[in-house]
C-alpha cells in the first residue's frame, strides 16, 4: 500500500504539536484506541523528531509523518527519526526536490493554481490545501480540480468535526489534516480519553460517508 492509499484509508491525519516528548507513546495509544493509525508530528516545536522516533518504535505499524518541514535539515531529521512522509504548509521546490531524491513522500501546501502547477512540474500527485477553510474550502478544491484532474488533496486548516464530511465526500480528497482531535489543551492535560473519544467520533463520520 502506497502513502496515498494509506492516507485515504485513514481519512483523518491528526496534526500534532507536542513539546513534551515523554507523552508520545501515551498519545499514540490514545489515537490507536480511537481507530486512528496515523499521525503528522509537526516541527513547530523542538523535539518533534524525538516524538516521531518514539511513535515509530512503539507502534511500527502506525503511519507516522512529519509536518511543517520547511528546510532540508528538518527533512533529514524526519527521515532519521523514521517518518514515512513529510508535509509542509507551502511549496519550497528545493526541499521537495531533495525529498524526492531521497525517496521521501512529500506533500507540500498550495493555495493557488500557480502553486499547483509548480507541484505538478515537480512530479507530485498529492498536495496539502492550506489553509483550507480560509482559502476557499471544498468549493475551491472542486473548482481547481476541474482543471487539474489528476491531483489529489489533503485539506488542512480550519477542518473540524462540523465540516470534515464536506471534504471527505469528495473523491479528490484523500484525507484531511485535523488538530481538534489532538488539541493542545488535551495534550497538556494528558486527556487521552477525550483524544480517543474524538478519534472514534471522526472515524465513525468518515465511515458513514466512505463505507
Amino acid at each position: 500500500m502506497n502513502i496515498n492509499d494509506s492516507l485515504k484509508s485513514a481519512g483523518i491525519v491528526p496534526v500534532i504539536v507536542l513539546d513534551e516528548v515523554e507523552k508520545a507513546e501515551a498519545l499514540g495509544a490514545a489515537l490507536i484506541a480511537g481507530g486512528v493509525n496515523c499521525a503528522e508530528v509537526t516541527f513547530r516545536v523542538a523535539g518533534a523528531d524525538q516524538v516521531i522516533s518514539r511513535l515509530v518504535k512503539a507502534y511500527p505499524d502506525m503511519l507516522v509523518g512529519a509536518g511543517t518541514v520547511l528546510t532540508i535539515e528538518q527533512l533529514y531529521a524526519a527521515k532519521a527519526a523514521g517518518a514515512k512522509f513529510c508535509v509542509a504548509p507551502g511549496l519550497n521546490p528545493t526541499v521537495v526536490k531533495e525529498a524526492l531524491k531521497i525517496g521521501m513522500p512529500f506533500i507540500p501546501g498550495v493555495a493557488t493554481p500557480s502553486e499547483i502547477e509548480c507541484a505538478l512540474e515537480l512530479g507530485l500527485d498529492t498536495v496539502k490545501f492550506f489553509p483550507a477553510e480560509q482559502a476557499g474550502g471544498i468549493n475551491y478544491i472542486k473548482a481547481v480540480s476541474a482543471a487539474y484532474t489528476s491531483l489529489k488533496f489533503m485539506p488542512t486548516g480550519g477542518v473540524n468535526a462540523k465540516n470534515i464530511l464536506n471534504y471527505i465526500a469528495y473523491d479528490k480528497v484523500i484525507a484531511c489534516g485535523g488538530s481538534w482531535i489532538v488539541a493542545k489543551n488535551l495534550l497538556k492535560e494528558s486527556n487521552w480519553d477525550e483524544v480517543t473519544r474524538l478519534c472514534k467520533e471522526v472515524v465513525a463520520q468518515i465511515k458513514e460517508v466512505r463505507g
